[in-house]
């Protein structure tokens, strides 16, 4: 009987392997991460744009998001974050001065998940743009780490609320899963000669009979 026992203990050594890779691969794929920003993270646009936009890889949920658009000390953000697909879009308000705009943005991702992060980029010019006036700017450029905060993401998105680091995506571990698959098929394999070797008496034990 020591063999059925070594192949039961197999058995269940290769399960609990198996199911500690299934359960490692399965927050590696959670988190969306931003994709780009506009304007581009660093960039010099010839005038304060209406609004700014963060796209994700995915559409944020619409609750909880928060964006500031600072200069000089003062946020210059018009009203509530626009999810626009999977852009999160905040409108400026008229009058903006030239200079360096540094933008937290805070969004719910799709796992909801909060994820953080910032950008900044420079106007040669003030706004020209009307009160109430809004477009989405059209050039997007990769954010240098993305879905990663930049450096300066500990300023927050909104008075009393802190900003969290931002927590990294990964690509989901198809390696990882393959290696649960394999895992799976040899626990198969071995309960499979484990009941085989339960249903043939062990020549030991005919051993032991009486002649």
């Amino acid at each position: 009987m020591r063999t059925t026992r070594t192949l039961l203990a197999a058995v269940v050594a290769a399960l609990a392997f198996a199911g500690a890779l299934l359960f490692s691969a399965a927050p590696a794929s959670a988190h969306d991460v931003a994709e780009s920003t506009a304007p581009a993270n660093g960039a010099t646009v010839a005038e304060v744009p209406a609004s700014v936009s963060i796209t994700f890889n995915n559409p944020p949920l619409a609750i909880g998001s928060g964006v500031t658009v600072s200069e000089g000390g003062q946020n210059w953000a018009d009203g509530a974050v626009e999810i626009i697909d999977n852009q999160a879009v905040q409108k400026l308000r008229s009058g903006a001065p030239a200079g360096k705009y540094t933008v937290v943005w805070r969004v719910v991702s799709s796992d909801s998940h909060p994820i953080e992060g910032t950008f900044s980029f420079t106007a040669t010019t003030g706004s020209t743009t009307s009160a109430g006036g809004a477009a989405v700017p059209s050039a997007l450029a990769a954010v240098p780490t993305a879905g990663e905060a930049a450096p300066g993401s500990s300023s927050a998105p909104r008075a009393g609320e802190g900003v969290r680091a931002q927590d990294s995506s990964e690509p989901f571990p198809w390696s990882i899963v393959g290696l649960a698959v394999v895992a799976v098929g040899i626990v198969a394999y071995l309960a499979v000669t484990a009941r085989r070797k339960l249903a043939v008496p062990d020549e030991a034990d005919g051993d032991d009979q009486p002649e």
